[in-house]
């Protein structure tokens, strides 16, 4: 007999990972406050708000729809397998009409930017909640979800600005290489379960040493479009300690998780990187306003 439970959005916090969107929504910041600053445009909460809700249901629809296509795999892992959808706290359609709702939600919020964010909003949920299905056709699954958490940086610019830039790319690009480097560290604690499923990763295709080595050479590239971005943006020197905070919470991270030793990757994949991107973002929004 089931035990009918009651709704509680605690349980669908917890089930998107809530705390998660520290990832996203600091370099969506950057984005939006770059293009308040270089196009003269006054602070507008109202479109501040919109975009802090954009951010928020777009996450919510990917994560949710991550955990809802991924059920039965999280089922079979110990890792994973107390997870609301496996340990029967949320129910496989609830979480799907949940969703719906945020996807939904997230496009209504886009029409409210203009038209040309409301245009793209399919095309970013198609990113988003594509990733999801990945890890069954590609060992590049990594670079994926870094496409999806790119859309952030540059979807607020456009908020503002309606119009395409360089500078705001630039970003995006570091969220790339950074993601797709913090989860490959991520995915080294399932190498086993994922070749048990035939599930692919860059651990699995590449073992453990090598898959690091592949990591750091991402957030190398991540540091240096960091560079490269401080250099277009001809920003102060806020900036720079900004990047240089950015740039030594990635090499501590690397520090930490080597191929004889993963205990530590929770640390890394989440403290360290949510430390950098909040960190980073509150130095290259000090130096547009405060120099």
């Amino acid at each position: 007999m089931t035990i009918a439970r009651s709704f509680k959005i605690a349980d669908y916090f917890s089930l998107v990972k809530i705390n998660h969107t520290i990832f996203s929504l600091p370099f969506a910041m950057i984005g939006f406050f770059l293009a308040v600053k270089t196009h003269g445009e006054n602070l507008s909460f109202r479109l501040l708000l919109l975009v802090l809700l954009c951010v928020f249901f777009a996450r919510n629809a990917a994560m949710g729809f991550n955990r809802y296509a991924d059920r039965e795999f999280d089922k079979k892992n110990p890792r994973t397998a107390l997870r609301e959808i496996p340990s029967a706290i949320i129910h496989p359609r609830s979480a799907m009409v949940f969703v719906i709702i945020n996807a939904l939600l997230f496009m209504l919020s886009s029409f409210f930017l203009n038209k040309l964010c409301f245009f793209l909003s399919p095309v970013a949920l198609i990113v988003v909640l594509g990733y999801s299905l990945t890890k069954r056709f590609t060992y590049l699954s990594h670079v994926f979800l870094g496409l999806g958490l790119a859309l952030a940086p540059i979807g607020a610019y456009l908020a503002v600005t309606a119009a395409f830039d360089p500078l705001p790319l630039v970003y995006s690009f570091v969220v790339i290489f950074w993601v797709a480097g913090f989860d490959i560290l991520y995915a080294l604690q399932d190498i086993s379960f994922d070749k048990s499923e035939n599930l692919k990763s860059l651990p699995v295709a590449m073992g453990k040493r090598n898959a690091l080595i592949l990591s750091a050479i991402f957030h190398l590239a991540a540091v240096l479009l960091v560079v490269l971005g401080g250099f277009t943006g001809n920003f102060h020197y806020l900036y720079w300690i900004g990047a240089a905070v950015f740039t030594a919470l990635l090499c501590y991270e690397h520090i930490i998780v080597r191929p004889d030793d993963i205990s530590r990757v929770d640390l890394a994949f989440a403290t360290m990187n949510g430390m950098a991107s909040v960190l980073f973002a509150c130095f290259v929004i000090g130096d547009l306003f405060l120099l």
